[in-house]
């Protein structure tokens, strides 16, 4: 059985499932809102490439590198992506990544419970040791937020890989360890009961 295991996750404000082709349409509409994909310093498909990033994370799943997931809102509609990456079973690590949602959505409750729900699935029923976040230096809004979740800075890959553009970034990691997890799971549920 592959580690770890497609599941669906549920929470108040929103609902992971696993990724699947019928969200090809919801996913289109959702990544309109906001055209993320025109910011240089990320990698968000376009629409008319959604097809093909759904299938390319359906394929990291099957070899066993990903498991991605749809996020849906509160009232059932698409909202964007998300995935546990990097899947490193025999240390019992991911990443959280390849995230993106709807302009309506950031700065919502959704991404707090979205990473609540992804953490706690993490640490507490598949034992893992670490999780792990990246994100572009330029990407400000994405740092800040993976700091507000309680990440610590692991440090900076330097020239680590290209942008579309062709310039090269440079990768600011950061993690959750195991032991940390009692208390960012603390400061998670205060925000998410704060934020509603």
């Amino acid at each position: 059985m592959s580690w770890p295991a497609p599941v669906t996750l549920r929470g108040r404000n929103a609902t992971l499932e696993p990724l699947a082709p019928s969200h090809h349409e919801g996913l289109v509409e959702a990544v309109k809102d906001g055209a993320l994909w025109t910011l240089w310093y990320t990698n968000v498909p376009a629409p008319d490439g959604m097809a093909a990033e759904i299938d390319r994370r359906l394929a990291l799943q099957a070899a066993g590198s990903m498991l991605p997931f749809t996020v849906f809102d509160a009232a059932g509609n698409c909202a964007g992506m998300t995935s546990y990456m990097n899947v490193d079973a025999k240390n019992r690590r991911v990443e959280i990544g390849s995230t993106w949602y709807a302009e309506r959505v950031q700065r919502t409750a959704l991404n707090t419970e979205c990473k609540r729900l992804l953490l706690g699935h993490a640490f507490d029923a598949l034992d893992c040791i670490a999780v792990e976040f990246r994100t572009g230096f330029f990407n400000h809004r994405s740092r800040r937020a993976i700091e507000r979740l309680g990440a610590k800075p692991d440090g900076i890959l330097r020239s680590h890989m290209l942008y579309k553009n062709g310039t090269l970034r440079d990768t600011c990691v950061y993690s959750i360890i195991a032991a940390e997890w009692p208390g960012v799971k603390a400061h998670l549920d205060h925000e998410l009961v704060r934020e509603r």
